[in-house]
């Protein structure tokens, strides 16, 4: 897929250059609020769609322009479809694969400082422009010996800015996300260690190799095979894999077969990752995907890995058993466990939190619970979307005076809100396993 967007001949770097990019980009958002406010007392009915709209333009173009940790969030947010307007969601979602692209000249750059010679030098030929241009880095097309590969070129200045990116775009989230700003710090920390990971490209070689060896058992399964000698801290080098991403593949209007068959091998490449390996590609955006001939599901992206601990995972899942509801004192351990309960609650606040805590673990359980479950279902996804947006207005909730929830279960949960919705755009009806003891 090529990327339309107008080419990027700069990207600001030094904190200064940032933070004077943040800067204006909120004097644009206040001066849109100012407009906004004008108009509501000409038209009192004014919705705040027009708003949105102009906020997420202003926004998105910022974010595009610094590229980075800053769009990654953006990135991450578009994808829980009941956390953002619907104009910021449409905005964010091209962070996923349709960002603007690096100019070639930079391209260049990086190439010189990782290998000390240009692109044509290590390769038979290699596109001058990019492919694909997401958050961290663009692809380019190259091939050599009469192979074809995948070169993905991370931009300048991304790894050096993660937090000092995060620290200026958190102003933007607290309002987006409408978080309290202790339950947002909570999770910081852990979206920083992520996003560093992911700028450490010989770390993404090194698990993409090891994942996809582990699960190339799996069927209708298909990963590329990564070079090292062509890799470096800011190049990746893989095969290229033929295909279309899954929005595209949906475009063709698929059999009901095929998108099952899609969808069940998703499925089954989660369940051994998070059930066996006890760590897991948590970055489950279509982006991230292609579907090839065959209807063989192709993974191309391993930049964010979540590795879960044995005690996390024992009580998080124990939660999602079907009969979890009916043991009292064991729910009690596991939320405390897990950081949803508090010593400091008072006998209100642990009443509220574990009714809402025992109803959203339930709702979310119930792929679990059946041997099959059919993700075209939008009803069960209204359920979600309208929990999540009652909890969030909930006064109890955003007045809490410290974050609920282990900072494991951010990605976690990520992880599989991105599959659920994954599964719900495939349509997919599929075999639900799970492990014996959680059965």
């Amino acid at each position: 897929m090529s990327s339309s967007q107008p080419e990027q001949n700069h990207i600001p770097t030094s904190k200064v250059q940032r933070a004077t990019k943040f800067i204006g980009t909120g004097a644009k958002v206040g001066g849109n609020y100012i407009k906004h406010y004008a108009k509501k007392m000409v038209n009192p009915s004014l919705s705040k769609e027009e708003l949105h709209t102009s906020n997420a333009e202003d926004i998105y173009a910022s974010l595009s322009e610094l590229k980075g940790s800053a769009l990654k969030v953006a990135q991450m947010m578009s994808m829980d479809k009941n956390i953002l307007p619907r104009a910021y969601q449409d905005k964010f979602t091209m962070a996923q694969y349709s960002a603007p692209p690096l100019s070639y000249p930079l391209v260049v750059r990086t190439f010189q400082k990782s290998f000390g010679k240009a692109p044509e030098a290590m390769f038979d030929t290699f596109t001058t422009s990019a492919v694909n241009a997401a958050s961290i880095g663009q692809v380019h097309k190259a091939t050599k010996n009469g192979k074809t590969f995948a070169v993905k070129v991370q931009y300048p200045g991304v790894a050096d800015s993660v937090t000092s990116d995060l620290r200026m775009v958190k102003p933007f989230a607290y309002r987006l996300l409408n978080m309290n700003e202790k339950e947002m710090d909570h999770y910081m920390e852990e979206v920083e260690e992520k996003l560093l990971e992911e700028t450490d490209y010989k770390l993404e070689v090194k698990r993409s190799t090891e994942i996809s060896q582990a699960c190339s058992h799996i069927p209708h399964l298909n990963f590329p095979v990564y070079y090292p000698e062509l890799s470096s801290e800011r190049i990746i080098t893989m095969d290229w894999l033929e295909g279309d991403h899954l929005k595209e593949w949906l475009e063709t209007n698929p059999t009901q077969e095929a998108r099952n068959q899609i969808g069940q091998a998703l499925w089954d490449f989660y369940h051994h990752q998070v059930h066996n390996l006890r760590q897991v590609h948590a970055d489950p955006h279509p982006g991230n995907f292609i579907v090839q001939d065959g209807v063989t599901l192709g993974v191309i992206d391993f930049g964010c890995v979540k590795e879960i601990p044995e005690d996390f995972y024992r009580g998080y899942f124990s939660l999602l058993k079907r009969n979890a509801h009916l043991n009292e004192a064991e729910l009690d351990q596991i939320f405390f466990q897990l950081d949803f309960l508090s010593d400091l609650d008072s006998p209100e606040e642990q009443a509220y939190f574990k009714g809402v805590f025992k109803e959203m673990m339930l709702l979310l359980g119930q792929p679990f619970h059946t041997e099959t479950f059919d993700f075209a279902d939008d009803a069960y996804f209204n359920q979600i979307y309208a929990l999540g947006d009652r909890v969030s207005r909930d006064k109890m909730f955003r007045n809490s005076r410290q974050a609920r929830g282990s900072r494991h279960g951010l990605f976690v949960n990520r992880t599989y809100f991105g599959l659920y919705s994954l599964l719900n755009q495939l349509r997919a009806k599929i075999n639900t396993t799970k492990p014996d003891w959680l059965k």
